[in-house]
């Protein structure tokens, strides 16, 4: 066993046991889903509490895949594509600082999924085990290119802001 390895095991714990924390607080932690739900839909996702459930299951989904070393560039897919939404919708216009409720965390947590993708679980993992690493370009890859389709895909479907009390009236003055 290398220093390497552990340091993708550690990499993947602490990654996959955020993500896996964040999900349960979502769900059990203060609004639980109905809150959850409610914020989703204030960002502009319709179907908030639907939204919170499947952020739920893919935020605990994938941070346990990742903790295992299970499937890696899909669960790092998944995380990216959690971390793009959250990113696009609650922080961007906060700026960098996670303190300000900026990006930086969002933004720590999708590329340290990205580069479990590109370099593996490593030898403590499930798919080291199993024979199913998929590493370099192509986990990469698929960390990236899936998630940011997931993240397309999702704000395609469900996306919708709230149009402003000008736009509102300048549409209802022009139908008329």
């Amino acid at each position: 066993m290398e220093a390497g390895d552990v340091a993708l095991l550690l990499l993947r714990l602490v990654v996959g046991g955020t993500m896996i924390a964040h999900g349960v607080n979502h769900w059990i932690g203060g609004g639980r889903i109905a809150g959850t739900g409610r914020w989703f839909a204030s960002l502009g996702l319709r179907n908030g509490v639907l939204q919170a459930w499947l952020s739920v299951l893919t935020e605990v989904g994938a941070g346990a895949l990742l903790a295992l070393g299970l499937l890696t560039p899909f669960a790092a897919a998944a995380i990216v594509s959690v971390m793009l939404v959250a990113g696009l919708l609650a922080h961007r216009r906060n700026g960098f600082f996670v303190f300000k409720e900026g990006y930086e965390y969002v933004l720590v947590l999708a590329v340290a999924a990205l580069a479990l993708g590109l370099l593996g679980p490593g030898w403590l993992s499930v798919d080291h085990a199993a024979g199913i690493e998929i590493t370099g370009w192509a986990g990469g890859g698929i960390a990236l290119i899936l998630g940011v389709l997931a993240t397309a895909g999702l704000l395609a479907v469900f996306y919708r802001p709230a149009q402003d009390s000008t736009t509102v009236s300048t549409t209802k003055d022009q139908v008329r």
